[in-house]
Order: C-alpha cells, then structure tokens, then sequence
C-alpha cells in the first residue's frame, strides 16, 4: 500500500513539472531568441542565459525521473519498494542540479543579465505582465514583466524545494520506525534544508553585490564585476581600516581582497593571501586588527572591537579556504560547514605574475608558496624568455635550480644546471652555452670561483678545454688549457683570463718549453726542450725561433753559446762557440729536461679542489651542502633546453639516495682497524657518491688533462709523479677530517681514539695503493717514455739471450754449474731447445712475469720476493738442501729469469716501484731484491755483453 504522502509527493511532481513546462515556453524559448548578441557583454549574457536554460533542462529531466519512480511505485507497490524512489535513492543528484542551477541564477542576478536580456523586447515583456502572474504571488499589475522575470525564476524552485522538505518529512513520520525508507527520508530532507540554507545565501550574497555594483562608479564596477564575483563583506558595514597603505574602503569578495582609494584601487588574489592574527606591538596599537600578507604587499586591517576582528577573519580565511579549494561560493553545503574554525594552509601551489619585485618583475611563478613567497619547487618565466626551475626558499632561488638565459637570436640559450644560495649560484654547477660550450665547476655570487672546467664545441672555430682555478669568473692560478687548434697545452699560471706567471708548453710533435708569461706574452730567457733531447736555454719565439744570446746543450753533450737572430728563409743565423769536450750530461742538465719542478710546487697546483673539500670538513660536513660542495650527477641531454623540464640529481641509484652524509659519518668510526679501514677506504674511493670517491674522480680528470694526449711528454714525469704522492696526502687528511667530524658529533673524543690513530698506517703506505689505478694509464706512459731509449736496449738483449738454451746461458752468466736444474731438464736428443729452457726455473719465470699484472708497488714487490723465493727453491731442490743464495750466486740466476721472462718496459716498471715504494721499505728485502733487478736490467743493456754472448752462440752453433 502506498501512503497519502507518497501521494502528495507525486501530485506535487506532477503539478511542479507541469510548472516548469510553462515557464520553458514563456520565457526561456523568448530569451533564447532575442537575436545575436552585438557586443561583448552581450555575449556574457546570452552565455549564462545558455548555461541557465541547460541547467533548467536537468532539473526538468530529474523531476521526470521522480514522476516516473512514483508512477511506478503507486501503480506496483508490492514489487516497487519505497526506497527506490528516485527522490530517497539519490538525492544528491538532486542537490547538484539545484546547486548548480541557483549558480548560474545568481550569476545572472549579478551581472544583472535577465535586465539586459529584456531590454530589446521591453515591449514583449511588459505585455507578458498576467501570464507571469500565474507563477507569483507577490507580483502585482504595476509591477513590469521584465522586473518579474528574475522572480520566476526563482520563486518556483524555491518553493519546490520546501514541499520536498515538508513531504519528505511526513513521509519519515508515517513510515514505521524500523521501516528501511524512514532514515532515507529523513536524510534527504535535511540534505534539501541543507539546500535551502545555501539558496538563501547564495540569494543574499548576490543581491548584496548587485547592490555594490551600483554604488560604485562604472570604472571600478567594470574592473571588478564578474559573473563568479560575490561580495562576502564591506568595510562600510563592518569597519575595519588598512594601514600603513590607504584605503578608503576594503571589499571582500569571493576569490579578492580589494582595498579601495578615490578612484583606484588594489586587488589580492585571495589564493596568495596569508592572514595572521598575532601582530608585533606597531600593530597592536593601531587597534584590533590581523596581519595579512601578500607575495608584494604586507598591510594590517584594524577594526573597532574585538567583535569586528573576528569577523573580518573569519571571512577572509573562510574565504582563502574556499578559494583554494577551487569550490564556488557555497557556504551552505555540508562540505563547506563548519569553516570558521578552520584556518588556511601556509602551504600552497599557486600561479603569480610579479609587478613591483625588482628580481622578479614582471616574471610569473608556478609553484610553491609558504607565508607569501616562493618556497619549494617552482618555475619562474619572464617576458624576456628567461626560465628558472628548481627550488626556492623564503622568496629566492635555493638549492637546485635550472636556468634558461636566451642568448642572442636563434632562439639559443645559456643553460645553468647549478646550485642556488638566496638567490645566487653558489657551489656546483654545469652551464652550457649558447655557443655550446659547457663549464662544470664551482660558483660564487652568480660567478665562477673555484676549481672548474670550461670546454669548447669540438666544432667551434678554435676548439679548446681549460681546467683548473676560477675567481671571479676568469681564469686565475694554476690551470692546464689545451689549443686543439694549434696542438698544444699550456700547464702554468693565470690572471684575469691570461697567462701569466710561469708555464710550460707542451706541442703535439713532442717539443716543449718552459718560460714566464706576462698578460698571454713570453718574457725573459726559457728552457726549450726538442725531440732529440737538445735543450735550448735562452729567448725564443712562440714559433719556437731563438733569438738573442742562448746555450744549446746537444744530446751527446756538446754545447754551443752563441747569439741568434733569424735568417731570411728557413735556418738561423748565429755566432758563439762550441764545446766538443765529450763529457756525460751533469746532474744540472738532467734536472733541466724535468719542467715545472721548481715553477709550481705541489701544494699549490690543485688547490681550486681542496678548497671546496675542506669548507665542507670547515663547516662540519652539513647535509644540505653536500652536494653544493661535493657536485651532483646530473643529465646533460641538449633536450632539455627544449623542453625546460624540471630535472633534479640523477637518483635512479639506490645506492646514491642513502648516501647521505650521515650515513656516512655514522659508519666512519667503526672502521678503525687497519684492515677494516683499507677496506673501507678501498670501497669509498670507487664510489661515485662518496666525498672521497668524488674528490679522487676530480683528481683523477685533472690529472687526465694534464698528462694524456698532447701531455705525455716524458719531460713532465717528475711533476706528474709528485702530484700522485701529493693527492695520497691529501685525501688521507680528507678522510682524517671527516672522522673529527664523525667523532665530534657522536661525542667521541679525539684521546679515546688516539691510541688506534697512531696505529693506522700513514697514507703512502695505505691511500697510495688505492687511488694508483685511477693515474697509472697516464703515468706509466711518462715512466715509459721517459726510459724509452734504456728499455730499448734491454728489449734489444732480451732478444739477442732468447737465442741462447738454457744450459749455455746458465753457463755464460758464470752460474756454478753444482746449481743447475739438470735433473729438471731429463735432455734426449730429440728435444727442441725451446721446451728445453722454458722448463728451466719456470716457477720463478711465471712469478716475475704476474709482476705487470698488478699497479700496486707493494704487490709488484712481493711478486718480486716470491721470484727470489722460486729461485731458493729450485736451488735447494737441486741441492737436496736448504740453500740460501749470496749476492753472487743470485745476480746471475735473476738476470737468466729476466731473460726468459720477457717482460716488456722493465725500466720503467722498476723506477715507478722505485718511485712510489713505501718508504718504510727503503733499506730493507724490498729494496735489496729492487736493486738486484735493476742490476739485472742495466746488465742486459750492456752492449759489449751481448755481443760476447752472440759470438759464444755463433761458434756453438758451429760445432752443431
């Protein structure tokens, strides 16, 4: 059975519906065809006279949609229960369509669209007077058909929004109290009470500011008025007064604050509106007033009382909550209840053009906000093109950040991928420029300073590549740049982006000199050093042409003093004296044909890199620095200067995301043992995110430019190998200060742990192992080059000894026949010499060769004592006794293991083991056995013994 009040709901329907029909025909068809729109306001009106009659057209459909569930409920009440009625199943369809509807409604009420819709058909309307009448009672014969016509609109919904309450109601209260459609009942109507509260409201605040509108002169009225603007309060009902700026009149409305002043005025986008009701004592004279804050203005609005406080408040955070919400104005909802207490985010995500900021004038940012600046990440554009992405702080660019400077035309860009300090590139960064050069280094105050690296375009005109010390953004101090150009490199001093001070040029062809430098200009006499090993000292030209008085020290000694001055053609002129006394090269000769040594001492060569490592040991390692002082891995794709997307540190590492410096000191003092700590530094220096492992990476590419390519130059060994020794040094009181750092913050103290300090090896003998792998290519090549001619000819007695067996060699080195392997050789006459002698102390042999398999020197040392070991062991199986070898009987078994051993560039793998042993190992085994190889080496080198030995060969094979 249905009930008398589903009865009444659908007799309401039906009455409702057949309204709405009416008020289609008599005024929304005569709206819609009042002919096409002449002007821009016009076309606003005719727009929500669309939007409204679409809107209409649902509340029509879903009144159609009741009417048909409460045919079907009263005609099959048993098989259509109550609670499908459309009305209790989904009401909130319902509240949108109304909501939306009443939208639109009082869009038109504001932007007063129903006057200047029926003000081209006056006359139609005025005529429509009694058929508008039906739909009203309060509207009498004098009253105009076009000023009835807003009421039309309205009254009818909004009456038929009360019967829903008061049916739905009634329909609660006849259903039993267990009935499941009592509650639904009982919640749609208060869900239309809802409404209703919200139709009132949103009634109240457009008449409210259709009356504004027309107080207001038609200048202000034409900037402010909108159809989505609604008045939320006036400092003319509730005064409230704004300082220190002026205003004659403060509005709030929906989405602006507008502060009013004679006939202009300001307006806040209520989105980047911050209101703060604590003040400082300036402001708290001035009444009872609140802070409110702006991306460019800061003001305090006072009001008389207490009372007027808390109300303007209340509005103006009500209304930035509202406005950042992106919600219309519809305080009445359930969503939108309960927001005076509610206070707005500091936080916010909004876009801005600046006007008045100097910095930002004019430029629009998207992004982040936190009391009325910048802060997090955003974007910054400028009219001019310019482009900034990354992180702000309190209003300036802080932390990474990626900036577009347009460069000329060709839409072409300098693009900084850097570090930002308050609003300065300050630590590392990586700038490509328009001309496609790229720089990756350190800055300070927007300019590089510091140690970095500035490449050309392979393809510029004059290609080139500069690393080393910036101030200022110029060139100055120690740097190695390199002329792709002319072939050559310069490794010295500079000032103010020239060369100055002392420097050394190394050529493509192999030629090099050392002279001072003066503003990019030679002055004062030189060393010159030629392919052939002449060594020039005296004045020359850049195109290596001498000139003046000057000494030619030729490579078999002679010397010649004269002065030079160049001839017409090729050659020079000179007059002087040559010396022709055959006598070796003195010890000052050889210090000569080594540049640099005494020009750039070690400690200041690379100092452009410590610096920046030891302000972060300064500054106690904090964790917002490390990267500003440690560098990033970043992309370096050309597409992003088209695209300008937000890129930060590469992260795809997940070893790179928990290196964080804390992790790190943390971990630091628990490697205190000698061998946990080798470990430990062996893995932090091959880590790319570890401090020391990226300062070794720098070192390691500032030792690349300056000794591979055109550097290596075998006049530039000494000073290649004092900068390995120096940056073993270096990195050892890097990972010393970082553990004062550790130890400082876990409140350890330096004399608790100094007993195990005092025990860690020093750092030649721990660090110089370790970072060797990272330099040996390129100076191993200097080593090389450098005894070039010695391995030569010890590569030429090698070959000349492999012609000898075994038996005779061992006979012609004097070795004591009682020590020969023979029982290891089993002779027959059918066996090839070949596998003769590569059986005899092929132990040793195989030992001394694994000595090139390894960088280290105390590795190569202890393949080395392994060898000797090999020998005693032969020896003594040969022996049937523990033997242990003299010095005589040892040198000549070593030389025959050399020989058969075969090792290519022996004499410079004994001088870098000689350079770069441990010193502790000076005057021990280590150094013996070192010696005895290198007599081994210089014995095959010598000519009159091989030619001795070659003669032996020959008449043995004679007698075969």
């Amino acid at each position: 059975m249905c009930t008398p009040e589903e009865t009444s709901l659908l007799q309401a329907e039906e009455t409702f519906l057949a309204l709405l029909g009416r008020i289609n025909t008599l005024i929304f068809q005569p709206l819609l065809l009042a002919g096409e729109p002449s002007n821009s306001k016009d076309q606003e009106c005719m727009r929500l006279l669309l939007q409204l009659s679409v809107q209409y057209q649902q509340l029509w459909d879903l009144t159609q949609a009741s009417l048909r569930t409460l045919r079907q409920r009263l005609n099959s009440p048993a098989t259509v229960s109550m609670e499908a009625l459309h009305l209790l199943h989904s009401p909130d369809l319902f509240l949108e369509a109304y909501r939306r509807y009443f939208v639109i409604y009082t869009s038109c009420v504001v932007v007063q669209t129903f006057q200047k819709a029926t003000r081209k058909k006056s006359e139609f309307w005025r005529s429509q007077r009694k058929a508008l009448k039906q739909f009203l009672t309060n509207v009498t014969l004098e009253t105009s058909g076009a000023a009835a016509l807003p009421q039309v609109l309205c009254q009818p919904l909004t009456d038929h929004v009360q019967q829903y309450v008061l049916i739905l109601l009634r329909l609660g209260d006849a259903v039993g109290e267990h009935h499941p459609a009592r509650e639904l009942a009982i919640q749609a109507a208060d869900r239309f009470v809802t409404l209703q509260s919200f139709i009132r409201q949103a009634l109240g605040e457009a008449s409210a500011t259709q009356g504004l509108w027309e107080t207001l002169g038609n200048r202000l009225v034409d900037a402010l008025c909108s159809a989505d603007r609604r008045l939320l309060q006036d400092s003319q009902k509730v005064p409230v007064v704004a300082s220190p700026v002026r205003a004659d009149r403060v509005l709030l409305f929906n989405d602006v604050l507008v502060l009013v002043q004679g006939h202009s005025f300001q307006t806040f986008d209520l989105k980047l509106v911050w209101v703060e009701a604590r003040m400082n004592e300036k402001q708290i004279s001035s009444g009872h007033g609140f802070h409110v804050i702006t991306p460019e203005e800061e003001f305090c609005l006072s009001a008389k009382d207490a009372q007027g406080q808390a109300c303007w408040l209340s509005k103006v955070s009500q209304a930035i909550c509202q406005a950042l919400s992106g919600k219309k104005a519809m305080p009445g909802l359930e969503q939108d209840q309960n927001q005076e207490g509610i206070e707005p985010p500091a936080a916010r995500y909004c876009l801005y053009t600046f006007q008045t900021v100097d910095r930002f004038r004019l430029a629009t940012y998207d992004g982040n906000w936190f009391w009325g600046k910048p802060h997090g990440k955003g974007t910054l554009k400028w009219p001019d093109g310019r482009n900034h992405v990354g992180d702000f702080h309190q209003g300036l660019e802080h932390g990474f950040g990626i900036r577009l400077v347009p460069h000329g035309a060709e839409d072409k860009y300098d693009c900084y991928k850097c570090h930002w300090w308050e609003g300065q590139m300050q630590g590392y960064g990586i700038c490509e420029y328009a001309d496609e050069s790229i720089y990756k280094g350190y800055f300070r105050d927007n300019l590089r300073q510091g140690f970095g690296v500035l490449e050309s375009s392979p393809q510029a005109p004059q290609p080139f590549k500069f690393m080393g010390h910036w101030h200022r953004d110029k060139k100055n101090g120690y740097g190695v740049w390199e002329d792709k150009d002319r072939g050559e490199r310069y490794i010295g001093m500079w000032q103010a982006d020239h060369r100055h001070g002392q420097g050394i040029v190394v050529t493509q062809s192999g030629i090099c000199y050392q002279r001072t430098f003066h503003a990019d200009k030679m002055v004062g006499p030189g060393i010159l050093l030629l392919e052939d090993d002449s060594l020039y000292e005296g004045s020359f030209t850049r195109d290596l042409a001498y000139i003046g008085k000057g000494k030619i020290t030729f490579p078999n000694g002679y010397f010649l003093k004269a002065s030079f001055s160049t001839g017409i053609g090729r050659g020079f002129h000179t007059q002087g004296v040559l010396e022709t006394t055959a006598h070796p090269l003195d010890p000052m000769h050889t210090c000569k044909r080594q540049l640099g040594i005494d020009a750039f001492p070690v400690e200041s060569r690379w100092q452009g890199i410590y610096q920046q490592f030891q302000e972060f040991i300064n500054s106690n390692c904090p964790e917002e620095s490390q990267e500003v002082f440690l560098g990033f891995h970043i992309q370096t794709a050309k597409e992003l200067r088209k695209s300008q997307e937000y890129l930060f540190c590469d992260r795809s590492n997940p070893d790179e995301v928990s290196a964080k410096i804390k992790d790190i000191l943390a971990e630091l003092p628990t490697h205190q043992e000698p061998e946990s700590l080798q470990l430990y530094l062996q893995k932090a220096l091959k880590s790319s995110v570890h401090p020391l492992g990226k300062l070794l990476k720098l070192l390691t590419l500032a030792f690349q430019a300056t000794y591979s390519g055109i550097g290596a130059n075998k006049h530039l060994l000494v000073l290649a190998q004092e900068e390995v020794k120096h940056h073993a040094k270096e990195i050892w009181a890097f990972y010393q200060g970082m553990l004062r750092v550790a130890l400082k913050q876990q409140n350890l103290t330096r004399e608790e742990n100094e007993g195990n300090e005092k025990s860690h090896p020093e750092a030649y003998r721990l660090v110089l192992p370790l970072i060797l792998p990272c330099f040996y290519p390129e100076l191993f090549m200097l080593y090389m080059l450098y005894h070039e001619k010695e391995d030569n000819l010890y590569s030429q007695g090698i070959s000349d000894l492999s012609l000898f067996p075994d038996t005779k060699l061992l006979e012609c080195l004097d070795v004591h026949k009682h020590l020969w392997p023979l029982k290891d050789l089993t002779l027959t006459t059918d066996q090839r010499h070949s596998l003769v002698r590569d059986r005899c102390f092929l132990s040793a042999t195989e030992c001394l060769q694994k000595i090139i398999t390894t960088v280290d020197p105390r590795e190569k040392l202890e393949m080395l004592e392994k060898t000797y070991d090999e020998i005693e062991d032969t020896v003594s199986r040969v022996l049937e006794r523990e033997y242990k070898l003299p010095m005589d009987d040892l040198l000549p078994l070593l030389i025959y293991v050399v020989s058969r051993a075969r090792i290519q560039h022996l004499g410079a793998e004994i001088h870098l083991i000689r350079d770069m042993m441990d010193p502790i190992h000076r005057g021990g085994l280590y150094d013996f056995l070192l010696t005895a190889l290198e007599s081994c080496y210089e014995h095959i080198q010598k000519e009159d013994m091989r030619l001795h030995r070659l003669a032996g060969v020959r008449n043995q094979k004679a007698l075969w």
